[in-house]
């Protein structure tokens, strides 16, 4: 499956039990939402929330914002019947919680088919347990469908007994197995939620930290966060005004025979322009969605 240069600087999730919500996420700056079937919906709301996510993706109004519906785990009452209505709503991809095996994406992969999924709808995966950081290589390569990794850091911490510090020197460990795994499958992958909402400059450093680390955006729980994820995740306009002067003065020096260029003092080999293409794409993505949003 074809990997689009997608932005996911924020992505925030959204109780699917909650209608106003679903409403309210058509207004919102977020570049994706996470309607959640799963930790968010009570038992006796299992099955409300189905409907009512599906009713509001098929319905529409949000733009070029996407719309990934996470359900509740195979092993559940409702895991089977949220795949297959999530597979014919319309949503860009399918969030799989709790992800420890390759065989549970194979597993979803087959009743999304069976259902009718576009070939073009994803898989996500949750990665939240001790088991499934051990597995995150086997896990990444288990589906051409699997674009993305979101990490579920607050399972983690739980099940790892470890504590929640400012720079999440015990999760190191866990966010890098699940770097390494997606970068070398060409995935994407978002960093997880900040649980304080009154910590402001916390949240910004942890915002900062993310995209230090590598990672494509962050999930987040609320939405006064999106303005902060979405200007600390993108690249910024002297980024990418220096990536386009690279990428310019690149093919230059490649039309006159050379294979390296110069460039205000700075050596510039392929693998600068590579980034430079990355990030410029990434850019004129961001603009154009929200060109297309506002």
């Amino acid at each position: 499956m074809s990997k689009t240069v997608r932005p996911r600087r924020s992505v925030l999730y959204m109780p699917g039990s909650n209608a106003r919500a679903l409403e309210k996420a058509r207004t919102l700056p977020a570049d994706g939402f996470i309607l959640d079937l799963e930790d968010a919906v009570a038992p006796d709301a299992k099955e409300i929330a189905r409907q009512q996510v599906c009713a509001a993706v098929k319905a529409g109004g949000y733009g070029q914002r996407e719309l990934v519906i996470r359900v509740n785990d195979l092993s559940s009452a409702w895991g089977h019947d949220d795949i297959v209505a999530a597979a014919r709503s319309g949503a860009h991809a399918i969030v799989l919680p709790k992800v420890e095996s390759a065989d549970t994406v194979c597993q979803a992969e087959h009743i999304m088919r069976v259902a009718g999924a576009p070939d073009d709808m994803a898989i996500w995966c949750m990665m939240e347990t001790p088991r499934g950081m051990l597995e995150a290589p086997a896990i990444t390569a288990a589906s051409s469908r699997l674009s993305c990794l979101v990490m579920g850091t607050s399972d983690l911490a739980k099940d790892l007994n470890c504590a929640h510090t400012r720079e999440r020197l015990p999760l190191l460990t866990s966010l890098g197995l699940c770097l390494l795994a997606a970068r070398a499958n060409g995935l994407a992958i978002l960093d997880g939620v900040y649980l304080d909402l009154n910590d402001d400059e916390g949240f910004e450093y942890s915002c900062q930290q993310g995209v230090e680390l590598g990672f494509d955006g962050k999930t987040l729980i609320h939405p006064k966060t999106i303005a902060v994820t979405n200007r600390i995740f993108a690249p910024s306009e002297s980024a990418v005004a220096w990536s386009r002067k690279i990428i310019a003065a690149h093919a230059e020096a490649v039309s006159q025979g050379k294979g390296v260029v110069v460039v205000d003092g700075k050596l510039i080999e392929n693998l600068h322009v590579e980034s430079a293409h990355r990030l410029v794409k990434l850019a004129d993505a961001i603009a154009a969605m929200e060109a297309a949003n506002a």
